[in-house]
């Protein structure tokens, strides 16, 4: 089987993708995503996070949600706002946000590829997000979420997309956040098997963010195969929904610290313990560090620029990571917590939301500390993957998201 393969979307009737696109269904909480879809029928949220159409003390997890998510799906389809595409093809699908541009392609993407790290992933998952994925997908018979994928550089494949680009979209929606969204259905012979071998001399391709949406679909496929006789590799559970991206346009943010307390210690002797490993360099203003090894520190209504000694970065595609760094040299020695994942004198703030919410924070007396880091770099996270290593917690914020509600996959 190949890496990708074309496949008949469920998506959008024409004119009818501003009524549906909606955020991932993770990004949202049940609150968030009910307050966004009032009012909107039609809003994918109704599948992706069907509890909102249920009693408020519903446990989003339970059978009725699934069945919800269901039923909500068939409704769609009957009324046509959703319809499938009568042969397989692959899609160009654009984000715009502000300035930044990112065209990618919409494929199904080989579970076999993902099951022996072709398809390479930077994140362990966990077991009830797995559950949950799968119980969706099996409501379903679809993978509505897209899984964000980016490819190694490779001009031609960028070339083609471009180019498909051009023609009238298909879809073209904009999100609440002011994203827009356009899709392009690239429907002739000769581009989908130009694409489908472009990406098969691939040697790689890279999980960006859905790592609980791939491994469900690992799991779903080793279930149906093992209770289907007839099974040739070619049925649609052997693939995945995904968008890939070129690595060169994909966009990571910032994602920043907030610290509850100096683990008992004066400002000054803090400061002095971060000295032994950072130089210190007091700032005018806000700091965004412009490079990596170089940190941001808000405290006490300053700012204060950090870079780690040289000397202190190993080789170690994990440890020279800059989350890495300020983990192991500050935040575990000397504010004492050791494991981020869990201790709540820890929190994360993804920069989507700028330094002033670091400010914010600090100046309202609920966080003593707040650490602005540099992005990390897309080359830094695929060298983690090739490496068969993961990344520390809170290591990437993604942006632009994807919508959900563009591009689905059947599995019939």
């Amino acid at each position: 089987m190949s890496l990708i393969r074309p496949f008949a979307a469920l998506r959008p009737a024409p004119g009818r993708a501003q009524e549906v696109i909606a955020p991932p269904y993770d990004v949202l909480n049940t609150e968030e995503a009910r307050a966004l879809a009032s009012g909107r029928p039609w809003s994918f949220l109704h599948i992706s996070k069907p509890e909102i159409d249920l009693p408020p003390e519903t446990d989003p997890y339970a059978p009725e949600v699934y069945a919800k998510a269901a039923e909500n799906l068939k409704k769609m389809l009957d009324a046509g706002v959703l319809a499938q595409d009568d042969a397989p093809c692959y899609y160009a699908y654009r984000i715009v946000m502000g300035s930044h541009v990112q065209t990618g392609l919409v494929a199904a993407a080989s579970v076999a590829d993902y099951d022996v790290n072709r398809i390479r992933r930077h994140e362990f998952t966990r077991p009830d997000k797995e559950d949950d994925r799968v119980r969706q997908i099996e409501a379903l018979n679809a993978q509505t979420g897209p899984v964000l994928l980016a490819y190694p550089h490779q001009p031609e494949v960028d070339a083609l997309l471009a180019a498909a680009a051009q023609a009238q979209p298909d879809a073209d929606a904009t999100s609440e956040a002011g994203v827009r969204h356009t899709l392009w259905v690239i429907r002739e012979a000769k581009t989908l098997a130009r694409l489908t071998a472009l990406f098969d001399a691939m040697p790689a391709i890279y999980i960006a963010d859905g790592h609980h949406r791939s491994a469900a679909a690992s799991r779903i496929c080793a279930a149906r195969k093992e209770s289907n006789p007839k099974h040739t590799g070619n049925e649609a559970y052997n693939s995945f929904l995904s968008v890939i991206f070129p690595d060169h346009q994909m966009k990571i943010l910032d994602y920043n610290r907030v610290i509850k307390d100096l683990n008992g210690l004066t400002e000054a002797e803090f400061l002095k313990r971060v000295a032994e490993s950072f130089t210190i360099e007091d700032a005018a203003g806000p700091v965004s560090p412009a490079q990596p090894r170089e940190f941001g520190l808000y405290m006490g209504g300053r700012w204060r620029r950090l870079h780690i000694h040289p000397g202190l970065v190993p080789a170690d595609p994990v440890e020279r990571l800059d989350v890495s760094l300020l983990q192991n040299h500050l935040i575990a020695p000397i504010l004492g917590i050791t494991d981020p994942r869990r201790d709540k004198r820890i929190d994360f703030v993804g920069g989507i939301r700028g330094l002033a919410e670091l400010e914010r924070r600090v100046d309202s007396g609920e966080m003593a500390l707040a650490f602005a880091l540099h992005p990390t770099r897309m080359e830094d996270l695929m060298a983690v993957a090739d490496a068969g290593e993961v990344m520390p917690p809170k290591s990437t914020w993604f942006e632009p998201k994807l919508a959900d509600g563009m591009a689905s996959h059947v599995l019939d």
